[in-house]
């Protein structure tokens, strides 16, 4: 590494969720502030809603069905 090019390292950089989950990490910043962290997101969280517009999904879901029905056509 060349001296006096890399920023300072910081081993226990502070973490501040919008939500108020405190954490640490490795970063060149010493105190990061994030508006969503894996404490709040409802991907972690399990708390995630499939929003069904305009029945998009029941729509999917019949074509889906009719296709695997449908049964082979006999050659003639």
């Amino acid at each position: 590494m060349k001296k006096e090019i890399h920023p300072k390292y910081f081993d226990k950089a502070e973490v501040t969720c919008a939500c108020g989950n405190k954490f640490t990490v490795g970063s060149t910043v010493e105190k990061i502030r994030v508006e969503i962290c894996s404490a709040c997101h409802p991907f972690y969280t399990g708390g995630d809603k499939t929003i069904d517009a305009a029945g998009r999904v029941h729509k999917f879901k019949a074509r889906q069905a009719k296709a695997t029905s449908k049964k082979p056509k006999a050659k003639s």
